[in-house]
């Protein structure tokens, strides 16, 4: 019985906090779907010829506008390489496209504060500044082309089928003009569809992970571990630790926020957060698409570099926001069981949740469903075997976006 209500405790917790987000996540992944909607595949290959700052820059405004799967994002992230972009340029819209995403702001916003989601798009330009600087100085000529050979190998990794495919909307015209058409409309529920399919097992995951760890870790470990009584010292190894954590929890995208609210109320500094929300893209089933990617020797420098940069980055906020005094005084994160009741989020779940079963209709009815089938995919599938299935929507072709 006593296990019974320990396990009963833990999907309690995870089951209020997943109906505390719902709504925003909802939000989120339709606000990404209609900036995707009109943002061309082949648009962003062209743009990131090089590894110059303005290559970049670009990389990170691209990405932010991208899929937040971490997976699709990896995919991604070699199929541009594959295609010309230059490296860092790749790797800047892989971190931007898991890490500067609308959705991960607004459930930061409301799992944790404010605070942390201006943190996030604080930090995220700082760590890919800092990758940037640290591939040009560590990072061979040799190295990248040793991995550009190993990446037209066209090994597969996760999510090919995902990250190949170009739902945006084809045709001219302004963007009101057509995201309102009817290409437009099943453009953005292709998107919003799919991207919840990519995405929804690591949401799972990270609110059960986040639920049992509230329930059945006591606050004296994360205490003993996050050095609480120890301010200065707090401060120092919270970014150290955080990505550690990261890295073994499994747990991707947006799904690790759960467990970062967790940690938060277990101590964990400010910074802390930061850098085990970035360190998603270090996580161990990753480190292992990286290497099929790009060989070992790449692997274990992206490991290298992502760390220490995350490691940084959480530094400079930890500091930075501590100069400013915006660092929450209190640790309230929303991970307490409270049940449904009928208040402003209920109500926002209903309109929310009638919204994305309208988006789910319309992926069916415009002939969606084989995508899904489509989502592992190959790297190197022809247009014509990856080409949307819905003849009215004929902007959406995943071959594309597809690697060469």
């Amino acid at each position: 019985m006593r296990v019974l209500a320990a396990l009963g405790h833990a999907l309690a917790l995870a089951g209020s906090m997943t109906w505390q987000v719902t709504w925003s996540l909802i939000l989120g992944f339709t606000l990404s779907a209609i900036v995707q909607a009109v943002i061309r595949r082949q648009t962003v290959t062209r743009l990131l010829g090089d590894d110059t700052p303005r290559a970049l820059a670009l990389a990170t405004g691209l990405g932010a506008a991208s899929s937040s799967c971490s997976y699709a994002a990896v995919a991604l992230a070699r199929a541009l390489f594959r295609r010309g972009a230059g490296f860092t340029a790749a790797m800047a819209f892989e971190i931007a496209s898991t890490n500067l995403v609308i959705e991960l702001g607004i459930i930061l916003a409301l799992l944790l504060s404010w605070q942390f989601t201006l943190a996030e798009f604080i930090g995220g330009p700082i760590m890919i500044a800092s990758v940037a600087v640290a591939f040009r100085l560590f990072v061979r000529t040799r190295l990248i082309e040793a991995a550009r050979r190993q990446a037209d190998k066209g090994l597969a990794g996760s999510m090919e089928g995902h990250a190949a495919m170009d739902m945006s909307i084809a045709g001219g015209g302004s963007f009101r003009r057509r995201l309102a058409s009817r290409d437009g409309y099943t453009s953005v529920s292709h998107i919003f569809v799919m991207e919840w399919a990519a995405v929804i097992r690591d949401i799972a995951a990270g609110l059960l992970i986040a639920g049992a760890v509230a329930a059945w870790v006591p606050d004296s470990f994360w205490q003993h571990l996050f050095l609480t009584g120890h301010p200065l010292a707090a401060k120092l190894w919270g970014p150290v630790i955080g990505p550690v954590i990261s890295l073994l929890s499994f747990v991707c995208s947006i799904g690790n926020v759960p467990l970062a609210a967790v940690l938060w109320n277990g101590g964990i500094s400010f910074g802390g957060v930061v850098a085990f929300i970035f360190a998603d893209l270090i996580i161990i089933p990753i480190l292992v698409i990286y290497r099929r990617y790009y060989g070992t020797a790449m692997m274990l420098t992206i490991l290298g570099i992502f760390y220490a940069t995350m490691v940084a980055a959480g530094y400079i906020v930890e500091f930075l926001f501590g100069w400013l005094g915006l660092i929450p005084a209190e640790r309230t994160a929303k991970i307490a069981s409270t049940g449904i009741q009928w208040n402003y989020t209920t109500v926002l779940n209903i309109v929310f949740l009638l919204l994305a079963a309208a988006l789910v209709v319309r992926f069916f009815r415009s002939g969606g469903g084989p995508m899904l089938k489509m989502m592992g995919g190959s790297p190197d599938v022809p247009a014509t075997d990856l080409a949307h299935p819905d003849s009215g929507h004929a902007g959406t072709q995943a071959g594309q976006g597809a690697e060469g």
